[in-house]
């Protein structure tokens, strides 16, 4: 099975973040412009939370907040889970399963390398999935012999 780190060469490293010091409306906005669900809040390199689409329906509207007032450091997840790059994809699926979370910040020691979704891993495993039926097929068939 691949690990994280094979999966961001694959997807690519970009990780869209947001400071702190923004309104939710800024990144509710971002997260709309790049059609993404998430951003890493970041202050320098320093990742201090992760901020999602459900956590701006939460903590905002059910609040009774408004979005254009509300910093995102008030409602961001401050304990922020991530995974090293080294991990197994396994690893990322049954972590992001059991703690209920749909995205991923990675790292390799101290960088960050990356932010990886349950749909990144999911197009992943799938694609090992099929691949190794394929290779069941071709065995079992006796092709290429």
């Amino acid at each position: 099975m691949p690990t994280v780190r094979d999966m961001i060469r694959k997807k690519g490293s970009e990780v869209f973040s947001i400071l702190p010091d923004a309104t939710v409306y800024e990144a509710l906005t971002f997260m709309a412009k790049h059609n993404i669900g998430a951003l890493l809040v970041l202050r320098g390199n320093k990742v201090e939370g992760i901020l999602s689409e459900r956590d701006c329906a939460r903590k905002v509207d059910l609040a009774g907040k408004t979005s254009k007032k509300t910093k995102v450091s008030e409602i961001m997840t401050s304990k922020v889970i991530y995974v090293e790059a080294g991990q197994q994809l396994e690893e990322c699926m049954a972590l992001m399963i059991d703690k209920n979370i749909r995205h991923l910040p990675v790292f390799d020691g101290q960088k960050l390398l990356g932010l990886i979704s349950v749909r990144d891993v999911l197009k992943e495993v799938v694609e090992v999935q099929r691949f190794t039926i394929s290779q069941l097929e071709h065995y079992i068939t006796g092709g290429g012999r």
